[in-house]
């Protein structure tokens, strides 16, 4: 007999759907800085609320979400970690689901949590970014901080958090491998043959020509790649040159031929596979092709590459970082990050924030390993502003969103100094910061309508202009708000909304149709409408606030 059903955290509460209403956002002017055609975006309000605000014009469009929620802990803190379990799972998930729609499809989300909710975590991102989408746990350690008893000796020090590591789909999603700092190349070199492990850089390219130009290849995305062939190639072994050089001494091999020592590789690649169906039916043993890359540390420049007959040709130099008279192997990342310093954070952004702040070398590195420059970066629980400040230092577009009033006193602060290139801390020198560019601030639109202080109805909100009442229907509607005419927005080349505040009757819609197509149709707002109305097939109409009540809650309490 077959079972049906599926494996899921459940509690209570879970499927209790509470339709958010997506307000507008409103520019502050007088707080946003910089450059005004900057697309950066400083939210100040709930994230549950601004991320819907959000979803209907950034859907697909974001890279990289870098999240750092409430832990959940006991201990109070700005984000007043004290919530119950299934609360605390309502509010992730309610948030989660949306942050999965904004994400491209070979976008990633990054979320850091401690061992007291990582584990009902991890199964509720199972859920909603399905399991065959999980990259790592990433193990973080922290600055050291004792939890409850450990003290009294009856529990370990926590002094690690986790971020869990999602695709938005593992088939599309491709991760930047970001070297990490080792050992001693020499003494990397040993290590491997003590445990067995073959070493590949054993070979040395003394000499090769310019190369013969063969043909173009066209790449998957329509670029052209040059393709060339060499016939005057000098190749021996580190082993050789030791010999012949430096009385057999291969470490001082190796770091005087170090920009030439290479391994093959037949690592899987597009790119490869076009070389190898070009190079076919070309005599010779190595290549070279000439392209543009558009991911990677070379993305943007032209830059060359070689093979030797099909595998391509892997540089050492690549794979290691000179320290003083040092030379350092660089490992590929792996899933424990114990390297990055949790101490004296506050010298970042000059700004005090105890318990939250998260270093910007972290940060730095996440945005290595899953964007390039120009990608939008994602961060709903700003805290003290480290992911916009480190996405505006790495030349990402950011969206940060933060609910408490430190986003006045220490957000805006932070990334002005950013901008103005007088943060001197973090990432400034690594990545050569110097200053520039702009965000600009948003705040929540109150909700559009409000419960009668006196009778049991809804009404519009008197703050609202007209303007503001047109953009956030609108927005419930899913229409794209873009005034024309008597057009207020549209869904489509064909389908069309028009608000009003004047009595919707026949001879009115006669008069909206005029500006109405053929084959195009409209949806009307009205607030007054005359009762009995006999429409074409191609208009609708609906009431405010009666038909608006049905599309999302105007509470103004969410979770």
């Amino acid at each position: 007999m077959q079972k049906s059903g599926k494996l899921e955290l459940t509690w209570v509460g879970k499927y209790e759907e509470n339709a958010i209403e997506p307000r507008i956002l409103m520019e502050d002017k007088s707080k946003s800085y910089g450059d005004p055609n900057t697309g950066n975006m400083l939210i100040h309000g709930d994230n549950l609320i601004a991320l819907k605000a959000l979803e209907q014009d950034f859907a697909g469009k974001v890279k990289c979400i870098y999240i750092d929620p409430p832990y959940n802990a006991d201990a109070a803190t700005l984000y007043e970690d004290g919530l119950e379990h299934s609360i605390w799972l309502g509010l992730m998930r309610n948030r989660l689901k949306i942050l999965k729609n904004l994400l491209t499809d070979d976008g990633s989300i990054l979320v850091q949590i401690d061992a007291y909710e990582m584990a009902h975590l991890k199964l509720l991102m199972d859920e909603i970014f399905v399991r065959e989408n999980f990259v790592n746990i990433i193990t973080c350690k922290t600055k050291v901080a004792g939890v409850s008893g450990s003290h009294l000796g009856n529990s370990l020090q926590d002094n690690v958090e986790y971020i869990l590591f999602y695709a938005k789909n593992s088939h599309e999603f491709s991760l930047n491998i970001v070297p990490q700092k080792q050992q001693e190349l020499m003494d990397y070199i040993q290590g491997m043959e003590e445990l067995g492990k073959s070493w590949k850089y054993t070979s040395v390219m003394k000499s090769i020509d310019k190369g013969r130009y063969i043909s173009d290849i066209i790449a998957g995305n329509g670029d052209v790649i040059k393709l060339y062939s060499h016939n005057k190639v000098e190749v021996c072994s580190i082993k050789a040159i030791a010999d012949e050089y430096f009385n057999g001494d291969i470490k001082m091999a190796y770091y005087k031929y170090i920009n030439e020592v290479f391994r093959t590789t037949n690592a899987q690649t597009s790119i490869r596979t076009k070389v190898i169906e070009a190079i076919k039916n070309i005599r010779g043993e190595y290549f070279s092709i000439e392209y543009i890359p558009i991911k990677g540390r070379n993305a943007g420049k032209l830059s060359k590459s070689f093979y030797k007959k099909d595998n391509l040709i892997a540089w050492l130099k690549d794979v290691v970082v000179s320290k003083g008279q040092r030379l350092l192997k660089l490992d590929n990342m792996g899933n424990l990050w114990d390297d990055i310093q949790y101490n004296n954070l506050t010298k970042e952004g000059d700004v005090q924030f105890p318990n939250g702040k998260k270093p910007e070398a972290l940060i730095s590195r996440i945005i290595d390993m899953c964007t390039e420059k120009g990608d939008l970066v994602l961060d709903s629980f700003a805290g003290s502003g480290t992911t916009g400040a480190v996405s505006q230092k790495m030349g990402r577009r950011w969206i940060i969103i933060e609910l408490g009033e430190h986003c006045y006193t220490h957000v805006i602060p932070r990334l002005k100094k950013v901008i103005d290139g007088n943060d001197s801390g973090g990432i400034t020198d690594s990545v050569g910061w110097q200053g520039g560019g702009g965000f600009k601030f948003y705040e929540l639109a109150p909700s559009l309508l409000k419960k009668h202080p006196k009778l049991p109805v809804y009404q519009i909100n008197k703050s609202y202009t007209f303007e503001m009442l047109c953009e956030a229907i609108c927005k419930i509607e899913g229409f794209t708000y873009k005034p024309e005419g008597e057009m207020h927005g549209h869904s489509s080349e064909r389908r069309f909304i028009h608000v009003t505040r004047e009595f919707v009757s026949g001879d009115y819609i006669t008069k909206i149709m005029k500006e109405v197509g053929e084959y195009q149709s409209v949806l009307i707002y009205g607030i007054k409408i005359q009762s009995g109305l006999r429409l074409p097939g191609n208009v609708e109409v609906k009431k405010i606030p009666k038909d608006l009540l049905k599309k999302c809650n105007f509470e103004s309490e969410v979770r």
